[in-house]
């Protein structure tokens, strides 16, 4: 099985897809990025209907991303000048912090999740067709995807949502899923909320998923390919600061060996906390937000 096949979920399965850093300057946030170990793909301006049904139209946003070979990382960020909705989305959630604003689970079928929840409760809009063009070996071609969200404020964490890959082939391309960090998936991410007690049951209706709760007070959701770790406002769980809760604080990344990643990060300059056996946190900075846990 190639590593594209391997990303889409078979039917009621859950996965955790990717995670996106929300940042003003795509430069600077890249930058950072390759300190940290990661090789990226090229910049991609991002199309989306303006209506549902209405033909795809420049979204006032663009990326560019690191392929795992379990899930993605996504750096995002407002082409100069947009003024569209989705470039006044992100504005607004820079506004409050830069950083991880994104946390999406994958899915095979998105009219499926679509009826899941709505019965749950969450009042989903109309699923969303996204697409990019995306540079092949053999040309140029468009990548499309559809997401399914929450209502507006139904999942006051980020973008909390689903994507269903149309053409996985285009994202995980071979030349793109070595990383000189070693990193091999997106693993967990970590959300900190105010009331845990809601924020619990409301992610077990999202997911699907029946959580546990761990000697630390934190709630695992173990999904079929990654988990979601929810923490209070004093459970231990990152090295980030506090921001105005809840926000997403924190993701795992998977590394082939560890003490060769620390080893690199090492050569690159960058401060690690190491305070946790087996776990390298390193924080993301003004340029990326967030914090990047890697572990073997």
């Amino acid at each position: 099985m190639s590593v594209s096949s391997d990303q889409v979920p078979p039917p009621g399965t859950v996965s955790l897809d990717h995670v996106a850093h929300w940042v003003p300057a795509i430069d600077a946030a890249s930058a950072r990025m390759e300190q940290l170990g990661f090789a990226l793909t090229p910049y991609s301006s991002q199309r989306l209907p303006p209506k549902p049904g209405e033909p795809s139209a420049p979204a006032g946003t663009g990326n560019r991303c690191i392929m795992l070979r379990r899930g993605y990382i996504e750096v995002l960020t407002v082409e100069p000048g947009a003024e569209t909705p989705n470039a006044k989305s992100l504005r607004e959630g820079m506004a409050r912090y830069v950083g991880l604003h994104i946390v999406c689970f994958g899915a095979s079928d998105p009219a499926v999740v679509q009826t899941r929840l709505e019965k749950e409760g969450f009042r989903p809009p109309p699923a969303v067709a996204l697409s990019r063009m995306i540079g092949t070996p053999e040309g140029e071609a468009l990548a499309r995807f559809s997401v399914v969200r929450a209502a507006p404020g139904a999942m006051a964490e980020g973008r909390v949502q689903y994507c269903c890959h149309h053409t996985p082939e285009l994202l995980w391309q071979e030349r793109w899923i070595d990383h000189p960090n070693g990193a091999v998936a997106l693993d967990s991410v970590v959300i900190l909320v105010q009331d845990l007690a809601e924020a619990t049951a409301r992610y077990r209706r999202f997911t699907g998923v029946t959580p546990t709760t761990r000697d630390d007070g934190s709630v695992l959701f173990q999904l079929d390919h990654g988990a979601v770790l929810l923490g209070g406002p004093g459970t231990p769980l990152t090295g980030t600061p506090p921001k105005a809760l809840p926000f997403v604080a924190a993701y795992g990344v998977k590394v082939r060996d560890l003490s060769a990643t620390a080893a690199l990060l090492a050569k690159n300059g960058v401060d690690t906390d190491a305070s946790v056996p087996g776990v390298l946190s390193v924080e993301g900075g003004p340029a990326l937000g967030g914090t990047v846990v890697f572990h073997a």
